[in-house]
């Protein structure tokens, strides 16, 4: 019995472990990112958005179409379970309410450290 109950803890643990990671390959499915992991995001523009992640590292979202709104007020979004998606949820415009489908997450550089 405790080594079922062992097996299983570690299947759930090595399950979380792999999802909390963004998935960076097309054929592995969609790049899902941790809101809590999330530091801060930056508008570059009507079409790009970056996420600061609080490890250092940078995703770039490249979103399905322009959203002018973004640019002067700002985004949230709403999560099911935690995780944000490429390509499957949308971000909404503060003051506007307009609503922007997230496009593909990809790997941008990380920041250069100030000295």
């Amino acid at each position: 019995m405790k080594t079922i109950v062992a097996g299983v803890a570690l299947a759930t643990l090595a399950a979380g472990a792999a999802y909390a990671q963004p998935r960076m390959h097309e054929h592995e499915g969609p790049v899902c990112l941790w809101t809590y992991r999330i530091d801060h995001t930056h508008t570059v523009n009507p079409n790009t958005v970056l996420f600061y992640m609080k490890n250092g590292d940078v995703w770039k979202n490249t979103l399905a179409q322009p959203c002018r709104g973004l640019m002067f007020n700002g985004f949230a979004y709403v999560t099911q379970d935690g995780s944000i998606c490429d390509n499957m949820q949308s971000i909404i415009v503060l003051r506007s309410h307009e609503v922007c489908q997230l496009g593909s997450f990809t790997p941008a550089p990380r920041d250069k450290p100030h000295h």
